[in-house]
């Protein structure tokens, strides 16, 4: 691939975020097909199955799994923009969305190829290794695998091309020091003894280790025998530990546990942010494993999870 097309490609990975309608242009561009062979770019990514992806299970902002809240905002996207400033560009109203991101790592790409001076395209090439291991790599492994875990045709192979793009440049960028974003997160386990100390970390994947999204969720419900509640993710999780907590409690460790191990099989034993998620969502599994063995399906006691999460 020559250096104009590897700009291109991300570009358009980072379109398919943006829109329905910019959705279906970007995937006929790249030719991604799902496994049965139906082009994304045709009738099979719409506007329902693009907000049921980047709307209701998986916004493409890195501050929602780089934030210690688990929500849009707040210090990580106040670093992203700070970011975008250090260049002498101006914030755009999303600094921290992924379409915005990506574009401008293959803007710094474009513009490093372009440079008449060595000087300035070796600053431009450092900008765009730390925007990729900052910004980009410091979310988007796990990211990429809450939209493939979706199950939606038009987006599983977007998912896993953009996948496959991002480990391609991997290769490329030396890496170093842990992302601010992870050598700043807080500590692991809940901050306190209480189900709403419990909820705030587990909304959160920074905290937690993991990406819990609605239909993720729903499942969760099936398998603990618990009533889903639709609604925002901390109403349905409080639904379902109300209902049967113990039961709840070992999905949710059970399913941290298989985070873990597919951070440490991606590449978590040598690369060091793959590394930290995989001991974070493993530290997480082991204090839901605990409260599971604390707790009965009687009732919800105040959880007394200190000595767990230590």
């Amino acid at each position: 691939m020559t250096d104009a097309g590897r700009w291109e490609l991300f570009r358009a990975l980072g379109a398919v975020a943006d829109s329905p309608a910019g959705a279906r242009t970007a995937c006929a561009v790249l030719g991604c097909a799902d496994q049965g062979g139906a082009s994304p770019g045709g009738a099979g990514l719409g506007a329902a199955e693009h907000t049921e992806a980047f709307v209701l299970n998986c916004p493409p902002y890195a501050s929602v799994y780089l934030g210690g809240e688990g929500g849009l905002g707040g210090e990580a996207a106040d670093r992203a923009a700070g970011f975008w400033r250090v260049l002498g560009l101006d914030s755009p109203a999303e600094p921290d969305h992924l379409s915005a991101l990506l574009g401008l790592y293959a803007s710094l790409g474009e513009a490093a190829g372009e440079a008449r001076r060595t000087a300035t395209a070796d600053a431009l090439t450092r900008a765009r290794h730390a925007l990729f291991w900052e910004h980009l790599w410091s979310w988007l492994p796990g990211y990429l695998d809450a939209v493939a875990d979706l199950g939606l045709p038009g987006l599983a192979p977007w998912a896993r091309l953009t996948r496959r793009a991002l480990q391609a440049e991997r290769g490329a960028h030396p890496g170093g020091r842990l992302p601010l974003a992870l050598r700043d997160a807080p500590g692991s386990g809940p901050d306190g003894d209480s189900l709403a100390a419990m909820l705030d970390t587990l909304a959160a994947p920074v905290r937690s280790g993991f990406v819990l999204t609605r239909r993720s969720l729903a499942s969760g419900a099936d398998a603990a025998s618990a009533g889903h509640r639709i609604g925002e993710r901390r109403f349905t999780l409080r639904a379902m530990m109300e209902q049967a907590p113990a039961a709840t409690f070992s999905w949710l460790a059970a399913e941290a546990a298989r985070w873990s191990r597919r951070y440490a099989g991606q590449g978590g034993f040598t690369d060091p942010i793959l590394a930290w998620w995989a001991r974070r969502a493993d530290g997480t599994a082991r204090w839901l494993a605990a409260a599971a063995g604390a707790t009965n399906d009687a009732c919800v006691p105040e959880l007394e999870l200190r000595g767990a999460a230590q």
